[in-house]
């Protein structure tokens, strides 16, 4: 793909800013704030300028839920060696797409440029039109579709949404850990899911099952694609490398050859990847370290809770005590609530109701907003209605 037809397809979005030399695909939905940050940090780096940038023109939006904005840079040739890895992993000489995750997201862009790159179709389709119960007609050739598990969760509870989910030949599922509940009821109905991991850093992903490996019993992240090297560095930090790595982040001079995640991972003798979660998710509590995916994972496995995130508060004894929040409304939680699987310190010491459950785009929670809404609360001294 050359660089005019790339940038043809971006502007195309209608999510896409030209500044200067390079590219930006940007929220339309960005709140007033953010658009300021996004206006003051393109001033500050690039003015009046109007260069060519020959590598890492177009800038894709990361961090922005985390608190500070960034842009990851890719061009042509990051972009192409993303979409080869992903034909030749799974064996596709044409990718069909519906898209429902928006286009100025990693993901969602990445859903249409490889339909574009392999003159496959691409329908875009709106997510709470799907959720309310508009499908899209797929036919012919073998079709894709990306999805974060909360997506996944909610299109499962209905009979016709599911088997419109058995068309696809590959259901992309990332953004986030799938739970084993989710994994297991996915499986039931015979889904071919698609477990992954990949991040804007990296073009999307950089390792993938096989669905027929998800349907075996697989629930790690799979093996790294063609394109890509993925290796464990000190601390368990996930180490990411290879053709579709990005340039470096808008405002950088360093060029990327390797790339520090904020994950924390394993790979086994196989060469599957297993991510275990955020390392800055990691909660410390009276010394001991406590893996909020893992207690997430137990919690969601009482059948009490429809969604459910651990987060660390500050305690003035402990450092740190687990609370555990869930979108008000939902079916309650009692202090009562057996956790046999966990030990005594990673259980929840707060069980907080939140009111206003914040979410992206994509139908994730925005982890960030969470946690200064549950710091922002005094000592509940229980449960707690955020």
């Amino acid at each position: 793909m050359e660089r005019a037809e790339l940038e043809s397809i971006a502007l195309a979005t209608g999510a896409a800013e030209k500044c200067g030399g390079f590219v930006f695909l940007c929220d339309p939905q960005w709140p007033p704030a953010q658009r300021a940050e996004f206006t003051r940090l393109t001033q500050s780096k690039i003015g009046s300028r109007k260069s060519k940038i020959k590598r890492g023109w177009l800038c894709l939006a990361t961090g922005g839920t985390g608190g500070t904005l960034k842009f990851a840079r890719h061009d042509e040739r990051t972009l192409t060696a993303a979409v080869g890895g992903f034909c030749r992993h799974f064996g596709l000489q044409r990718v069909n797409a519906v898209g429902v995750l928006p286009l100025h997201h990693v993901s969602g862009f990445m859903a249409l440029l490889r339909c574009r790159e392999t003159g496959g179709n691409h329908v875009a389709w709106d997510w709470r039109r799907l959720e309310a119960g508009q499908r899209p007609a797929i036919r012919g050739g073998s079709w894709t579709i990306s999805l974060v598990p909360t997506q996944l969760q909610r299109l499962l509870r209905s009979r016709a949404a599911t088997a419109w989910l058995r068309k696809f030949a590959l259901v992309l599922v990332g953004g986030g850990p799938v739970w084993p509940d989710l994994a297991d009821a996915a499986a039931r109905a015979k889904l071919r899911i698609v477990l992954s991991y990949g991040l804007t850093e990296t073009a999307a992903m950089v390792a993938a099952q096989r669905p027929e490996q998800f349907l075996a019993g697989d629930r790690s992240n799979g093996r790294v694609l063609p394109h890509a090297t993925v290796n464990i560095g000190r601390g368990g930090v996930v180490r990411v490398g290879g053709r579709s790595l990005f340039r470096g982040y808008f405002g950088e001079r360093t060029q990327r050859r390797r790339f520090a995640t904020g994950d924390l991972g394993a790979l086994d003798a196989e060469g599957r990847l297993e991510v275990l979660g955020r390392r800055d998710a990691i909660i410390i509590t009276g010394g001991k370290k406590v893996h909020p995916a893992l207690v997430e994972a137990a919690l969601r496995a009482t059948g009490k809770f429809a969604e459910v995130v651990v987060l660390g508060r500050p305690h003035p004894e402990w450092g740190e005590e687990v609370v555990a929040c869930y979108p008000a409304g939902k079916q309650a939680v009692t202090a009562g609530l057996l956790l046999e699987s966990l030990a005594a310190y990673q259980r929840p010491k707060r069980f907080i109701a939140v009111r206003d459950w914040p979410r992206n785009a994509q139908g994730k929670v925005n982890r960030a907003q969470l946690r200064a809404a549950v710091s922002g609360l005094a000592d509940p001294g229980g449960e707690r209605r955020g």
